[in-house]
């Protein structure tokens, strides 16, 4: 129901295979396990998006990305689409941050670099797993999900 809200230009999700029941039950074990894969990504993402909180994901996801660059110019262009798309006031996708963290950030943004939103990020990773995350695993998506691939393994 929550697909209508879909912001244009960001993907729906990540191209993963559907999870295991193997995997859905790892995630249970810690926060970590889920980030790891991108169909726990992927339905935590759908979970998020129900508390309009989707944002998290998304920065941290970027985040990522920029980590993954080598190329100055590339940098510096990502940093700021970042910048604008998650830490700016203005931005209607802002992520929650402490004034220190946002300082620090202003502070980087002078010389980006991959490492621009390290602070940022793991204060988001932080909030996710203390505040979304047990909430996701009672949700009614984790649970049904759980349901289903266990259904299909007694099937099997």
């Amino acid at each position: 129901t929550s697909h209508e809200l879909q912001a244009e230009g960001i993907p729906n999700c990540e191209e993963s295979p559907a999870p295991t029941l193997e995997e859905v039950n790892a995630w249970a074990q810690s926060f970590d396990k889920l980030m790891l894969t991108p169909a726990g990504r992927n339905a935590f993402r759908e979970f998020l998006r129900t508390e309009f909180s989707e944002e998290n994901m998304l920065f941290w996801m970027a985040c990522e990305e920029l980590k993954q660059e080598s190329n100055k110019s590339v940098i510096e262009e990502k940093a700021r689409l970042i910048y604008e798309d998650y830490i700016s006031i203005l931005s209607p996708k802002e992520v929650s941050l402490d004034s220190r963290v946002r300082e620090v950030i202003n502070r980087n943004m002078l010389e980006p670099s991959q490492h621009t939103f390290d602070d940022a990020q793991l204060q988001i990773y932080t909030l996710m797993h203390r505040d979304s995350y047990p909430r996701f695993m009672n949700s009614a998506i984790y649970k049904d999900l759980l349901r289903s691939l266990s259904e299909k393994s007694i099937e099997a």
